[in-house]
């Protein structure tokens, strides 16, 4: 049984540092705004009808 025990505390203290991580990412990095064009033929806005 010591070593289920010490595999789940293992896991659990793996689990907690990647949940640290991730509230680490949340608070402090910042994600940048920035204007984004993109171009979309018109070909895709107004097909061809297909002849049959």
């Amino acid at each position: 049984m010591p070593t289920l025990t010490r595999l789940i505390i293992v896991l659990a203290v793996l689990a907690c540092i990647i949940y640290a991580g991730m509230l680490a990412l949340a608070a402090f990095v910042e994600p940048r705004q920035a204007e984004m064009t993109i171009r979309v033929p018109s070909e895709k806005l107004n097909p061809k009808p297909q002849k049959p």
